[in-house]
This record gives structure tokens, sequence and C-alpha cells, in this order.
């Protein structure tokens, strides 16, 4: 069978396959060159030290925003949309005995306490986190060092920070949105949820999309950047998954790490996800490679020369 696959891979008529598995034979070898691995055990720590504090203050500020959003359920509604989302990777119990209690007591009422003290950890921590993003995917792109140290940890906090403020805005609408829109329209209620989860998908990769345009120092068109997103969304739906089996076979069964099964299940999936972002923008990388921009090709060659 494989003497058969590597016929066909030489056949003329193959670039294409030749040309993919060049492609995913250069991204292994740059991702353990650039240490991807590692550099994820990194994002992933520094994400689930900022974890506690944003979603507490994200949900602390739509506590105070109830009564503006203008609908009693909406509340409740972000407050399942977070428990199905956590139930993805934790355990019945954790989320019952610890996710569920403190989204009901901030929920209902706001507060100011979480707001603050919960965004300058989080702003802390949580840019710590973007930084390795942004670090990393420059420096496979060749372009390490290109931006000053100071000027890139700013650029951290000012995306982290434009991130929470889109939260506030997207996690009542994800959750309440589709019902809204088929209150008001009936008629187009099937097509509104059978869109729900195709528009998610587009606007996780657009997300994904832009947070590497802007990790590259020398900017380049926003489209080039779709195809390591799309790569990127699918190796964390399949790490996901994965994970979620992985857990309740091996954790949640056992007398030893069943204790354990909720914090081990969230820093491995913050990992996942870590990865899966940065292999994202690996591949770009190697794809930029083939045919890159001008600015970039002219920036990585002087940051070659003044490294020799």
């Amino acid at each position: 069978m494989l003497r058969r696959f590597f016929w066909r891979l030489r056949h003329p008529r193959n670039r294409r396959l030749r040309g993919l598995v060049r492609l995913t034979a250069r991204t292994v070898e740059s991702s353990g060159r650039y240490r991807l691995t590692g550099l994820a055990g990194e994002a992933a720590f520094f994400t689930l030290t900022s974890l506690p504090p944003v979603l507490l203050g994200v949900v602390g500020t739509l506590g105070y925003l109830a009564g503006w959003l203008g609908r009693e359920d909406t509340m409740a509604a972000v407050e399942e949309a977070l428990v199905q989302a956590a139930g993805t990777v934790l355990s019945p119990e954790a989320i019952d005995q610890l996710l569920r209690p403190v989204l009901v007591e901030v929920l209902g009422s706001g507060r100011a306490g979480v707001i603050s003290i919960g965004f300058l950890l989080a702003l802390w921590s949580g840019s710590a986190a973007l930084n390795v993003y942004i670090d990393t995917i420059s420096v496979v792109y060749g372009l390490g060092g290109h931006r000053n140290v100071v000027r890139q940890r700013l650029m951290s906090v000012l995306v982290y920070v434009v991130g929470l403020l889109v939260s506030l805005v997207l996690l009542p609408l994800l959750a309440v949105g589709p019902s809204v829109i088929a209150g008001w329209l009936p008629e187009v209620s099937a097509l509104v949820y059978g869109l729900y989860w195709p528009a998610v998908v587009l606007g996780s990769i657009a997300s994904l999309s832009t947070l590497y345009m802007v990790s590259v120092p020398i900017r380049a068109p926003w489209h080039e950047h779709l195809p390591g997103a799309a790569v990127a969304l699918v190796v964390w739906l399949a790490g996901s998954f994965g994970l979620r089996i992985y857990l309740d076979v091996s954790l949640e069964n056992s007398p030893v790490y069943g204790a354990l099964a909720a914090p081990m299940g969230v820093l491995l999936w913050l990992y996942v996800t870590a990865f899966a972002v940065l292999l994202g923008g690996a591949v770009n990388a190697e794809l930029d490679t083939v045919q890159p921009s001008r600015e970039i090709a002219i920036a990585r060659r002087a940051a070659r020369e003044a490294a020799e």
C-alpha cells in the first residue's frame, strides 16, 4: 500500500498531493525546530491563570448589563451557553459544584470587585499568553526580534483588551441572538438555527486569521492567513474530541485522578487550543515561504543577515 502511495505521489498529475505532503513535512519540521509543543504549554499556563478572573470579570459585567440587554432570560441563556461549553471538557460534578454556583451568584447582580480585580489580574496573565502567540508566530515567519519588546508587549495588551470587549458583545449575541431573530421572523427560524453553527465556524476562522495578521510584524493580506486558521480550527476540534474521550476513559473513572479530572481537563484543553493556534501559524509561515510577499521576503532576508 505504501509503495502504491509513493508511486502515485510521483505521478506528474499529482502535483497538489506532492505539495500537500511537502507542506506537511515542512510544518512538522518547523514545529520541532521552534518548540511549538513547549511554547503551547507556556501559553496554556498563562491562559489558565487568567481564565478565572477574566471569566468572572466578563460575567460580572454582563450581570450589570442585564437590564440594558432588555430580555429577562438573557442571563439565563448566557449561563446555559457557558455551562454547555464547559461541559465539553469538565465533568458534570465539577460543573454542578464549582462553575454553576459562581455563575448564578455573579450573573444575578454583577460585582464591581470581581470586575476591577479580575480585569487587572487577567490583563497581566492573559496578555502574557497572547504575547506567546504573537512572539512565536513572528519567529516561525523568520521575523523574530523585528518588533521592539516593549511595543510587542503593549500590542499584546491592546489586542487582549479588544478581545475582552468583543466577548462582552458576542456572549449575549451567541446565547440569545438566534432565538430573538426567530421570534421576530418565525418563518425563517429553521434557516436561522441551521446557519448558527456555520456562522460560528466562519467567525472563528475570521478571528484566527485576524490574530495571525496582527501577529506578523510585516502586514500581509488578511486572506493569506485563512489556510492556517482553517487548519487550526480542524486540529482544535479533533483535539478537543480526543481529549474528551481520554478524560472519560482515563481520569474520571480513576480513583486516583478522579478529583483532578476537572483542573487537568481544563489545562489539557487549553494546551490543545494553544498548540492548534501555533500550528496554524506555522502552516501559514510555510505557505509564505513558497510565495512570499515582497515586504516579508525583504524583512526575512534582513533578519537572516543580521543574525549572521
